[in-house]
């Protein structure tokens, strides 16, 4: 799961809710479209707050830039049936959040589960966005091993969707031994987040994860910009994998040291950079 490197919000950055046409999300945003608006969609078990790294790096290049809760996901409230969470469904919903943003073509940003559902979002209408960037995310299923965890995960909460607070002790209990122990507030936040996470969006994006089909032809003949960002190791998606989703969709590749599946996190500074060079060149003349 990602970790966001702090939980407080930069002086300039405000939280609200984003009214659409197929409802409210929560978002953080921060800055003015003098180049551009860009929406960050988070990964599996994550939330916008995984992008607060970003927010203020993104804003002093000139770029508006909102991060979302997905439906059901953290403090975006969602319904308890699966079929609402399925990719089509979060795709449309990227699609009216692109739509309520305004003010011409979006980048679009999806980290890890949040590329599928932007790739999904992008092959069905490309028209709204003026970039398209998978970050730590790979051209299909996630790898072998972690099919395996995140099947288990998915089984989990199918039996106990009522105790999320006696799988997220479970998980937890399965860190390594040697894992460096979370500051005490974003222990509380990671639990919390959990908790507000509707168990059924948890259930349909793992079922995503573990088997979504390898679309990147589809993808390659969209004529957007496309970058493709991670760190030097992925535990989702190994590296050469990504790397050879790049010659295939002819993208651009940036790979950002010292961090792994979270460079939205684990390194923000060097990652708003590769962003906004993107960007820059991406944008609409």
């Amino acid at each position: 799961m990602s970790k966001p490197p702090r939980l407080t919000l930069p002086s300039d950055a405000r939280a609200y809710r984003l009214s659409t046409a197929r409802g409210d999300f929560a978002v953080h945003e921060a800055g003015e479209p003098v180049r551009g608006t860009a929406l960050l969609v988070p990964g599996f078990t994550g939330s916008k707050e995984d992008f607060i790294g970003l927010l203020e790096p993104l804003a002093a290049a000139g770029y508006r830039v909102v991060a979302v809760d997905g439906r059901g996901q953290h403090e975006t409230p969602g319904p308890r049936e699966e079929s609402a969470y399925a990719l089509e469904e979060l795709a449309l919903d990227v699609l009216a959040q692109a739509a309520a943003l305004g003010g011409g073509p979006v980048h679009l940003v999806g980290h890890s589960l949040g590329g599928l559902i932007s790739r999904a979002a992008v092959l069905r209408d490309p028209a709204p966005f003026a970039s398209l960037t998978l970050m730590s995310s790979g051209p299909a299923a996630i790898c072998e091993a972690q099919q395996e965890r995140t099947a288990l995960l998915v089984a989990a909460l199918e039996a106990m969707r009522e105790d999320m607070p006696g799988i997220w002790t479970a998980m937890r209990a399965h860190d390594p031994e040697d894992a460096v122990p979370d500051a005490p507030e974003l222990a509380e936040f990671l639990r919390e987040r959990w908790l507000a996470t509707v168990p059924e969006q948890l259930i349909a994006t793992g079922r995503v994860l573990v088997s979504e089909p390898d679309r990147v032809d589809e993808l390659s003949a969209v004529d957007l910009p496309k970058l493709v960002l991670s760190g030097e190791v992925d535990y989702a998606w190994p590296v050469p994998v990504m790397d050879d989703m790049t010659q295939r969709l002819k993208a651009r590749r940036v790979v950002v040291p010292g961090a792994e599946h979270s460079p939205n996190a684990e390194n923000p500074q060097f990652t708003a950079g590769a962003l906004v060079k993107f960007w820059d060149t991406a944008s609409p003349r």
